[in-house]
């Protein structure tokens, strides 16, 4: 047993010896592979430091190789830059050269010029000096004379440029005018009522005469008490006149009359009762006709006292024209006016109504219709736009709204056309002399002649004092010394007429 426990031992032993000679003989080994490798390493260190010299030695030699490549470039490009240089130094020098014989010859040229310069002048002197002598005109004076014959020729172009403008104008703007107006006017188609300054009632005979005059005279003394008429009794077969300036007033007389002639009963009591009805039936009928009219224009918020102003002008006339059916007449063509040019149509129909408001009262209070009119506008509150057409419509002051301006046009067209009014002989006849009068205070008139009841002036001149361009300037100062010193209802045309004959016998 204890044999066997001790080759066990020895066994072991032999077997640990065995074991670390193996493990020393393996760790021999290692260290001779790490010894070999850390020698190879080395070499291979060797071996990539050398091969980075050689690198780096290479590339240190392509950039300097490539640094003196760009020097040499630069080089070569600075050369060519400075031969440039040379070149346009060469070129500048040699025109500030050539500028310099050009100054130089210059200075000569110009010294020859004044030389020249101061030749001319005297012989300018001389000729100065000679022209006077022969003209006998100092230079003063032949300036004059010049400039007048310059100023003529001036005019003569200015005459001849207006007259273009004209032309071009009126091609435009009279052809869009008349297409206006002439629309307007078409549209509108207002009958007109004529009457004067008096009425004429008529009698079933003459002994209804006697029953108005009455016993001494008291019926007719009540009757024109009353109504502030004259009753005019002549020998006009079966009719009495009244006459007043007042067509309110006479119209108020001829319905008493008439209701007194069919009722048979004439004495003063009668006229009283009769005089007093026939007042109220025409105030309702004045404020029937203003309502009328209002509603006619459509304008609806009219005081009832403007209305019974307006509606008296149904009984009122001027030049023979209704002036109501005249103010309906210019408020609608107003209003078709501003229709057409895109003004205010109310405020144009409103005005051209309202514009002749003053005739209503004209003949019983103190002042001009147009002063009237706007103190009755002003009275009842009405827009200033509307003050100001009925001021401006006769030119009192300047027309600054377009609605003012149609209200004048509209004003000045139903006016003015034919037919619309009726002058007195006397008016008619003064106002033809007057144009006449006008024309033939011109030099080189040879006769004039007012036609078509005023509206036209044909001037014959003579042929050999007037051209074309003096024709032109005659017609135009004619009509504005007609428009500013007369007054007539629309337009008046001036006409020159420039005749020249030429007469040969023949042998």
């Amino acid at each position: 047993m204890t044999l066997q426990i001790l080759i066990l031992t020895v066994f072991f032993a032999i077997m640990m010896i065995t074991i670390v000679v193996f493990q020393q003989n393996k760790l021999n080994g290692i260290l001779k592979q790490n010894l070999a490798n850390q020698a190879d390493a080395k070499e291979r260190e060797d071996l990539i430091k050398k091969e980075a010299l050689i690198t780096a030695r290479e590339s240190v030699r392509e950039e300097y190789e490539k640094q003196n490549t760009e020097i040499r470039e630069r080089r070569q490009e600075l050369n060519r830059l400075e031969s440039k240089i040379s070149e346009r130094q060469d070129a500048l020098e040699e025109k500030i050269q050539e500028n310099v014989d050009k100054e130089v010859a210059l200075q000569k040229k110009q010294e020859e010029l004044l030389d020249r310069q101061a030749y001319l002048n005297d012989l300018v002197d001389k000729q100065m000096a000679e022209l006077e002598r022969i003209s006998g005109l100092s230079p003063e004076e032949a300036k004059q004379i010049i400039l007048e014959q310059v100023k003529k020729d001036l005019a003569q172009e200015q005459l001849t440029l207006i007259r273009e403008n004209e032309a071009k104008i009126k091609e435009s703007a009279l052809e869009k005018a008349q297409e206006i107006l002439s629309t307007a006017m078409q549209r509108c188609m207002i009958d007109q009522v004529v009457e004067s300054t008096v009425s004429i009632v008529a009698l079933p005979n003459d002994d209804m005469k006697g029953r108005i005059i009455g016993r001494e005279g008291r019926n007719i003394r009540t009757l024109e008490t009353l109504t502030g008429v004259d009753l005019i009794i002549d020998d006009t077969p079966e009719a009495v006149v009244l006459s007043s300036f007042d067509p309110v007033r006479r119209e108020i007389a001829k319905l008493a009359l008439e209701k007194l002639v069919a009722d048979g009963r004439i004495h003063p009591v009668k006229i009283e009762e009769i005089v007093e009805k026939s007042k109220e039936e025409i105030d309702k009928k004045i404020l029937i006709e203003g309502e009328n009219a209002a509603l006619e224009m459509n304008i609806i918020d009219l005081p009832k006292e403007l209305l019974k102003i307006l509606g008296r002008l149904y009984y009122r006339t001027s030049f023979g024209q209704n002036v109501l059916k005249h103010s309906l007449e210019v408020g609608q063509i107003a209003g078709m006016l501003a229709a057409e040019l895109g003004a205010n149509v109310n405020i144009a129909k409103r005005a051209g109504l309202l514009h002749d408001i003053g005739k209503a009262v004209d003949q019983t209070q103190e002042g001009t219709h147009i002063e009237l009119g706007v103190e009755i506008a002003k009275k009842y509150n009405e827009k200033p736009e509307i003050i100001h057409a009925i001021e401006a419509h006769h030119d009192d002051v300047t027309a600054n709204t377009i609605e003012a301006a149609l209200v004048k046009i509209a004003d000045a067209v139903s006016a003015g056309r034919p037919g619309a009014r009726r002058d007195s002989l006397e008016i008619y006849i003064k106002r033809l002399q007057q144009i006449e009068d006008i024309v033939n205070s011109y030099d080189g008139v040879k006769q004039s002649f007012a036609v078509q009841s005023g509206r036209e002036v044909r001037i014959l001149v003579e042929a050999e004092k007037f051209d074309d361009l003096a024709s032109q300037k005659l017609a135009r100062d004619v009509a504005k010394r007609i428009a500013t010193e007369m007054e007539f209802p629309g337009q008046i045309k001036v006409t020159v007429v420039r005749e020249f004959r030429a007469t040969e016998v023949a042998k």
